[in-house]
């Protein structure tokens, strides 16, 4: 079995206008730092970002942050923390992707949207296989997932499209969820390397 060694996080820049995000947000950080998981995370100081960041940091976690240039004075930098300062966006989540073990998705704005969407279709190209976890609170995400389901329903995607995504509602579910899943994939190599063995 694989055990997690790292998490990207993608959320948002503010906060929200329920106190449930904030709460989550710090609950995971927590988490994060109690199962010794390096946290990967976009490195801004503001919103949920800087909560999910500055909890874990505080708890003994290890925390890396990229940030792009333009938006070091937007955004800030959490102080105590690992960062990589990049030119562009598209490196920033390349960077974020590759260090991770699994990914995270909270509620957040337009980019956090963005980023989801381009997990899950690089998942459907086969370009990786790690646990897309979507942290749906007070179902924040659910009209994503009835998108999803109406793309799938209409024959623009095929249903393994849904099952890409591992929806949990609460915050101190997400590190479960993502360790189930890196250990059913570690299950299912080594069911397929058996299997190429026997033939």
């Amino acid at each position: 079995m694989s055990k997690l060694k790292s998490i990207c996080v993608y959320c948002g820049h503010k906060e929200g206008d329920s106190p449930i995000y904030v709460n989550s947000a710090e609950k995971l950080g927590r988490d994060i730092a109690d199962k010794d998981i390096k946290l990967i995370y976009g490195g801004g100081a503001l919103g949920l970002m800087g909560r999910v960041a500055s909890t874990a940091r505080d708890n003994g976690a290890d925390v890396f942050g990229v940030i792009p240039e333009f938006l070091v004075e937007v955004e800030g930098i959490l102080e105590g923390t690992d960062h990589r300062i990049v030119k562009n966006m598209h490196e920033r989540k390349m960077i974020m992707f590759e260090q991770a073990d699994a990914i995270c998705t909270m509620p957040g704005g337009i980019g956090t949207l963005e980023e989801i969407i381009e997990i899950l279709s690089w998942a459907r190209l086969d370009l990786h296989r790690k646990p897309i976890v979507l942290l749906n609170l007070e179902n924040f995400w659910s009209p994503l997932v009835e998108l999803i389901d109406h793309i799938i329903e209409r024959g623009f995607a095929a249903p393994e499209l849904r099952k890409d995504l591992i929806l949990v509602d609460r915050a101190e579910d997400v590190i479960p969820a993502a360790q189930k899943a890196l250990d059913d994939l570690s299950c299912d190599a080594e069911e397929s390397e058996e299997f190429e063995e026997r033939i």
